[in-house]
């Protein structure tokens, strides 16, 4: 499984019309595309960020709905007000759903680097060592890791029932991630408290 994440710095005050643009037009024509498991949105109403994410069965699907999506990300970005666009393509590592995203979960996402060709260690690390921690958080939701091998960096995601639960662990979480890091031999590079807009993704379980 592969994925490419869209990063846009929006106009706050546009945060609401793209959200429903992403809903109404571009999940239906993205999902629609051959080999598409889904697609997200996480929006941070405070900053603007905005994060899109679309999956794919192959590196080679991925690769396929380059063009087809380019007039997708830019109808977007024109809705939103963005300023920037940033476009990155990922490994999925992991994926474990304890129960499906409400309405109203929120989400913290972490992005780490590391050595190059070390994605090996991250993903055994986020499996034996922060995975079984995460699961323990109440409202936890789901964890997901992506991975780029070739880079070393890597983008954890971590969804709550709620906000209320998100920000209630925040303590634990920052502990948690200190001692996987080190384990890792990574560090970290930004952490985002984000909603989760939509939550179409449909990648199966990979523990």
């Amino acid at each position: 499984m592969h994925a490419r994440t869209t990063h846009l710095q929006a106009d706050r005050t546009k945060i609401d019309e793209g959200i429903a643009l992403v809903r109404d037009e571009t999940i239906p024509a993205v999902t629609a595309m051959t080999g598409c498991v889904g697609m997200s949105l996480l929006v941070d109403r405070e900053s603007g960020q905005c994060i899109a994410t679309t999956a794919w069965e192959s590196q080679d699907a991925m690769a396929a709905s380059a063009e087809q999506v380019r007039p997708l990300r830019d109808k977007a970005q024109q809705v939103l007000g963005a300023s920037t666009s940033d476009v990155d393509q990922w490994e999925v590592s992991v994926v474990h759903r304890d129960h499906a995203t409400p309405q109203g979960a929120c989400a913290r996402v972490t992005w780490v680097s590391g050595a190059p060709g070390g994605s090996e260690r991250v993903v055994d690390v986020y499996k034996m060592a922060i995975l079984p921690r995460l699961e323990e958080l109440e409202g936890f939701c789901s964890a997901s890791l992506m991975t780029n091998p070739e880079t070393g960096r890597a983008v954890g995601t971590v969804t709550f029932e709620s906000r209320e639960h998100m920000e209630r662990s925040r303590d634990k979480t920052t502990s948690i991630r200190e001692a996987a890091v080190k384990e890792m031999g990574a560090k970290v590079d930004r952490v985002a408290e984000m909603e989760v807009a939509q939550a179409h993704l449909h990648v199966p379980e990979m523990a």
